[in-house]
């Protein structure tokens, strides 16, 4: 039986497409492996958001090459979609199967990698339109001409979610229709597509019997339903409409959503996200810039104010939430007063994280043909000063929960270190790491009392090693 390992790089939607591939080469009776040395083949499911995330590629293959050269490598994932054949080039690469066949990997590992005494040109017997790339390298098809979703977590005969442990991640929502000036992935995951809502209930009720939390995640999630039909044309399917269902419908503990765009925290979804203690306390609104200039050279869909609006009514609902965002620094023509504005608008904000980001010209989008590029340097000395402002705030919040309850799910299994932290670890509804003063099972949820704080999360009263 051959072996297979599996790295993800990215989101978490490419998290669950990485499961969803795992899944499907297991139904193939291939064996997957946690260790890259036990691998008679490597799968990487890429990244392609920045020119970092596309080096990291580059680096693993040249490290599988030093550490395990026998192993075939096949690459897919958005980056195998933007340029496959820069990927193909590269020494030790067997396979390159963009986003638009993902769903045929199990098979062509199967015809390809099974047959040693294959040709390089071994056909795919898939459907290919007019405009893909074929070779014996690389399977590669128009995303905008796929219409099915193409994944999600695969839950086995013993209730086990393909590729996760504790905390299943379960894609409901691919591709996106906007077009931001400085995003690929809309040429690389293609036209927004649901999940169909049955599947979803399905799929959550199956994760329920054995995982007590759940995340829902996308490519833009609160695009979900959008494109699907309806019965009633009267009616609508939206994202609110389905997380009732599954409150109704399955008896998962918590439901948790990844990120979702401002303008898609409606006041409704807001709402039911305060009212039922089945769902995370947790808002991650991608911001990318506090500036009303930069977010309209960016071609975002609200202002500085829509923005502010949606985060003063989630604390107003969940006073206690989690509130993250996506952030951008040196976006083309950044002047100074802009990241002034910028760094303002995020101070005044109660944020308790952000994921901040270096702008990087992606190939093929408005933003990396415009004129007046930020220097290198300009965009890393502003990325600096907004991670200090969010490790501040995240201190503050972090800071404000101590001697306060709050529900977890205990993640990590018991290990037999010395040190205190090493008694597992959780994490918050309100998305705080949390270290425990005493051993528990994970995928347990509990209520614990904050005692102090770690270097990174809080810690349970009783925890010694409180800073």
């Amino acid at each position: 039986m051959e072996r297979f390992f599996i790295k993800n790089f990215g989101c978490r939607a490419s998290q669950a497409d990485g499961a969803a591939i795992e899944a499907g080469l297991a139904a193939q009776g291939f064996s997957g492996v946690t260790e890259l040395g036990a691998a008679d083949f490597v799968v990487l499911n890429t990244c392609t958001v920045t020119a970092t995330a596309d080096d990291e590629v580059r680096q693993t293959v040249r490290r599988i090459r030093r550490e395990r050269p026998q192993a075939r490598i096949l690459v897919t994932g958005c980056y195998a979609q933007r340029a496959p054949e820069e990927i193909a080039k590269l020494e030790g690469v067997s396979l390159v199967v963009g986003n638009s066949h993902k769903t045929n990997i199990p098979q062509l590992v199967s015809d390809r990698f099974r047959n040693e005494n294959a040709h390089a040109s071994v056909p795919y017997h898939g459907q290919l339109e007019v405009g893909d790339i074929f070779t014996g390298d690389i399977v590669v098809g128009d995303i905008f001409a796929q219409t099915d979703f193409l994944s999600a977590p695969i839950v086995d005969g013993a209730g086990d979610a393909a590729g996760d442990r504790t905390r299943p991640n379960l894609k409901i929502q691919d591709g996106c229709n906007n077009r931001c000036s400085f995003c690929i992935i809309p040429y690389v995951r293609g036209h927004s597509r649901s999940a169909p809502p049955e599947r979803v209930v399905e799929q959550v009720r199956a994760l329920a019997a054995k995982y007590r939390e759940v995340v829902l995640s996308g490519i833009n999630l609160g695009r979900w339903g959008r494109d699907l039909s309806a019965p009633d044309p009267k009616s609508k399917s939206r994202l609110v409409d389905l997380i009732r269902r599954l409150l109704t419908e399955t008896c998962i503990e918590r439901l948790r959503l990844s990120s979702v765009e401002p303008m898609d925290f409606s006041d409704e979804l807001l709402e039911l996200m305060a009212e039922s203690p089945r769902i995370a306390k947790h808002v991650h609104a991608p911001l990318q810039s506090g500036s009303d200039t930069v977010l309209r050279r960016m071609h975002r869909k609200y202002r500085p104010r829509h923005y502010a609006d949606r985060i003063a009514k989630a604390r107003a609902f969940m006073p206690d939430c989690a509130v993250g965002a996506d952030v951008m620094t040196g976006f083309p023509g950044e002047t100074d007063a802009e990241f002034e504005q910028n760094y303002s608008f995020i101070e005044s904000l109660p944020f308790t994280y952000l994921h901040v980001f270096t702008y990087s010209e992606r190939p093929g989008t408005p933003a990396a043909e415009a004129a007046s590029q930020v220097p290198t340097r300009i965009r890393r000395d502003r990325t600096q000063v907004l991670r200090t402002l969010s490790a501040r705030k995240n201190l503050e919040f972090r800071r404000s929960m101590i001697g306060r309850t709050l529900s977890v799910v205990t993640l990590d299994s018991v290990t037999h270190n010395k040190a205190a932290l090493d008694n597992g670890s959780a994490l918050s509804g309100n998305y705080l790491k949390v270290a425990l003063a005493k051993p528990r099972a994970a995928n347990r949820i509990e209520d614990v009392r904050i005692g102090g704080l770690t270097s990174d999360g809080v810690c349970e009263a009783g925890v010694l090693n409180v800073l």
